[in-house]
């Protein structure tokens, strides 16, 4: 016999801010679906709507996803750093802590 309802969480994290939503949604109900009623769009007006990057417990997916009980929904921002770019400048930084300079 299938839940009445699933329960899921919907996060996203700023810099200086992480938030978790839980919700009961009806089974069946998609990631756009979650991500819709857990508000945060309108709690957080940068977010582009139109072009949400999502997944479900870290594997990137599409708003048509349905989810299961359990999951847990994330919200991606943009990278503002290339991954590489800031690898080489963490390296320099502990270089130059090292040689005193």
């Amino acid at each position: 016999m299938a839940p009445a309802e699933i329960a899921v969480e919907v996060v996203y994290a700023l810099p200086d801010e992480q938030v978790v939503v839980r919700l009961r949604m009806a089974p069946g109900a998609t990631v756009g679906q979650a991500v819709q009623h857990s508000q945060l769009l309108a709690r957080y007006p940068h977010i582009n709507a139109s072009a949400i990057c999502a997944g479900v417990f870290g594997n990137v997916v599409t708003m048509d996803v349905p989810l299961n009980n359990g999951d847990r929904v994330e919200i991606y921002r943009p990278l503002t750093v290339d991954p590489k770019d800031a690898r080489r400048r963490r390296v320099a930084l502990r270089a130059s802590k090292k040689s005193g300079t």
